[in-house]
């Protein structure tokens, strides 16, 4: 029987503090993968831990990373959109504090990682991170959204890209314009990535949310969460193995 613990994880970036997440299984002895998850656009809080909690109890170190800086948590989403957008709008902020979450989440001294086996996935906003982290030639052996944006201001750097790309998308999403789809899969073909992108039939924004009820923008859909996460874990035995 799994006993996932989380824990808080403080840190800095440039003299700022940060705090994120940690959460693994304390009965399991051994290096595991290391797993860094990119929170939807309202940060660390419950709802990631309790993401975090399930996917740790699969054998990885997951490291909720802290996009906002320790002082930093929306609690509507005026304030959750104040505190994404520079980051939308600087990709290489964004990706800096990616890239820091990543190194904490390889040196901290809590659960031992596997440094060779690396990954990110994130929701919504955090979808957006995970490819931003892997277009920016982190050492990644895959990189997962859910419901995440997949506009990027430098498509070339999708060349950077290590492993392979897995993109879980509602079908029916109002958020994520349409033609974004195809530019991602240009992007990816050009780069010549190891992707995929499954299209969920009547899936609308946020659909492994359990808190998401806007009918019709933004709503939770247990079967499409629970077919996402399955390919999410089939993708990561299948990197992962050897």
């Amino acid at each position: 029987m799994s006993q996932v613990t989380v824990r808080s994880l403080v840190y800095q970036i440039e003299g700022q503090t940060y705090e994120g997440r940690l959460a693994f299984d304390v009965s399991q002895q051994g290096s595991r993968p290391g797993l860094l998850m990119a929170p939807n656009w309202m940060g660390v809080g419950a709802g990631a831990e309790d993401i975090a909690r399930s996917v740790a109890a699969n054998g990885y170190v997951v490291l909720i990373a802290d996009l906002y800086g320790q002082t930093v948590r929306p609690s509507n989403a005026d304030e959750a959109g104040a505190a994404m957008m520079p980051l939308k709008n600087d990709r290489a902020l964004l990706r800096k504090r990616m890239q820091a979450a990543l190194e904490q989440l390889q040196s901290q001294g809590e659960a031992q990682v596997d440094a060779s086996r690396l990954a990110t996935f994130g929701f919504c906003f955090g979808g957006c991170c995970a490819l931003e982290l892997a277009r920016s030639g982190a050492p990644l052996k895959a990189a997962i959204s859910f419901h995440g944006t997949l506009d990027t201001p430098n498509p070339a750097d999708a060349q950077n890209i290590k492993g392979a790309v897995l993109v879980m998308h509602g079908a029916s999403d109002p958020l994520v314009p349409k033609e974004q789809l195809p530019a991602f899969e240009d992007e990816m073909d050009a780069a010549g990535v190891d992707w995929q992108l499954l299209s969920y039939g009547g899936a609308v924004h946020s659909f492994t949310d359990p808190q998401a009820n806007v009918p019709g923008k933004m709503m939770y859909d247990a079967k499409v969460a629970g077919r996402a996460f399955r390919s999410m874990h089939n993708l990561l035995d299948e990197v992962f193995r050897g």
